[in-house]
């Protein structure tokens, strides 16, 4: 295929060359009725790019196939089989990708370290989920992906479980065996799913991890807003085998998706694409040498650890590492990563991908540079330089439960207990009820109780000593998880 084309971007370019005149939506019609003020702050070009996909981009029949031919350039540049475009996030095309391969009250092998939009999705389509634990680093408690044992002993005690979902990477950077997941999956028939949304870069250069089609997974979907050059909401999700028709996840992704999709998040889509095929390898050689320079830089500075494969890979733990997230662990400073988070953009107008209760985290992707890694570097050593005087000011400590504790009783369906009858209780009422609703702490958006799940006095503890040092729970009914919905039993 001829990946110099960019079929969505050239088709942008010949509506505007043709001086068409449009009478349907969007009613700003192309900026002329956009407020001046909204023009001078997002800048003319994006109204004016802000067309219908059909009787706009193409015609009224999409007789031009222009975003077909976007899609299958877009499947050949990864080596998948089929690719599809989605403009409402990868929460979107994990959804799809679920109700693709089970439907209500079928089952489902699903890592418990899975994101939120995937318990949205399970509760939304009534698929009784089989939860699968991750392995857990008790010294560093933290969460990697589960091994491919666990996946088998659960399809052990569960063989008529449709298929699993695994996410990989994490939103740590580690990384599953997914080869060993997917053999685990097709000797018995059934698809993987892989939640890849961090990691749309990985086909893109051989020093980065396994992605998830050149590792066997059925579906994967990835967030190209994420690490690679999409906008926001950029979501692409790839298909090959034969154990998922392409019509059924299609019509899946056409019950959830949006009716107007947009064509600016489907033009970057393109031009992503367009871009690391020509200059992806050059891209990610810079990238991940600087990623490393960064990594020694900060290494040299007391009471930081920079996390790399010795801590999160081998035997219990992941399987690998994408060393262009810098995880960064903050613990012998005595402040939490909520609080160091909040400092660095204070003070030095830095936002972090994600802090815990120990750790802050840096992304870097193909689009930093010596200056934009120069600017952490310096707010990072002045972050241990003023540690002392943050100390003082940190707050509380967050009591941090171990697996057992973490690992709640799943006793109801999510969609059971989210929709049921439920009540408002304070959160020291909560200790043994039923959640109605997801307690998740964001980022990295990993719900520490979902609906269906009994509560207990350890991960209640969890979340409130946690808001009260800087945790950010935005789904839970109360926000500062002073009390919290539960499901009235009878």
């Amino acid at each position: 295929m001829n990946h110099s084309r960019a079929p969505v971007l050239e088709a942008l370019i010949a509506y505007h060359d043709s001086g068409q005149t449009s009478f349907t939506p969007p009613g700003h019609k192309q900026g002329r009725g956009a407020d001046p003020r909204v023009l001078e702050t997002l800048g003319e070009a994006v109204f004016r790019s802000d067309v219908l996909a059909t009787s706009g981009l193409d015609d009224r029949t999409s007789s031009q196939g222009v975003l077909e031919q976007a899609q299958e350039l877009m499947a050949d540049a990864v080596g998948a089989e089929h690719a599809f475009f989605s403009t409402c996030g990868s929460s979107l095309s994990v959804k799809s990708a679920m109700l693709s391969v089970a439907g209500p009250h079928e089952e489902l092998l699903v890592g418990r370290d899975a994101h939120k939009s995937v318990v949205s999705g399970l509760i939304l389509s009534g698929v009784r989920p089989l939860w699968v634990e991750p392995q857990w680093d008790p010294e560093r408690k933290l969460a990697h992906p589960p091994s491919a044992q666990s996946v088998r002993d659960a399809f052990d005690e569960h063989p008529d479980a449709k298929g699993a979902l695994v996410t990989s990477p994490t939103p740590y950077g580690t990384c599953a065996d997914l080869r060993a997941l997917a053999q685990v999956c097709h000797e018995r028939h059934k698809p993987l799913i892989v939640d890849e949304a961090w990691g749309a870069h990985l086909p893109f250069h051989p020093d980065l991890p396994s992605w998830a089609m050149d590792a066997g997974a059925d579906v994967c979907v990835t967030s190209v807003h994420k690490m690679g050059s999409g906008l926001e909401q950029g979501s692409v999700f790839h298909l090959q085998g034969g154990l998922i028709d392409p019509a059924v996840l299609k019509s899946r992704e056409d019950l959830l998706g949006t009716t107007s999709p947009s064509v600016l998040l489907y033009a970057a889509l393109d031009g992503w694409r367009r871009q690391m095929v020509e200059h992806g390898r050059p891209l990610y050689d810079k990238a991940l040498a600087l990623a490393g320079a960064v990594r020694e830089e900060l290494g040299r500075s007391e009471g930081l650890h920079l996390h790399g494969r010795d801590d999160f890979c081998g035997p219990g733990r992941a399987a690998d590492l994408d060393p262009l997230q810098l995880v960064i662990d903050i613990s012998a400073l005595g402040i939490t990563g909520y609080r160091a988070a909040d400092w660095l953009r204070e003070r030095h107008r830095i936002n972090l991908h994600l802090a815990d209760h120990r750790r802050i985290s840096a992304q870097l992707t193909h689009a930093d540079n010596e200056e934009t890694a120069a600017t952490l570097i310096s707010a990072v050593r002045d972050l241990v330089a003023r540690a002392k005087e943050l100390r003082v000011a940190g707050g509380s400590a967050v009591e941090v439960p171990g697996p057992a504790q973490l690992c709640l009783e799943q006793v109801m369906l999510p969609r059971d207990a989210f929709f049921g009858r439920t009540e408002q209780v304070p959160w020291e009422e909560a200790v043994g009820r039923i959640s109605a609703e997801m307690l998740t702490p964001y980022p990295p958006g990993i719900p520490c109780a979902l609906p269906g799940e009994r509560l207990n006095a350890e991960v209640m503890r969890y979340l409130r000593t946690g808001v009260d040092a800087g945790m950010v729970v935005p789904d839970a009914t109360n926000a500062g998880v002073h009390s919290v919905r539960v499901v009235v039993e009878e």
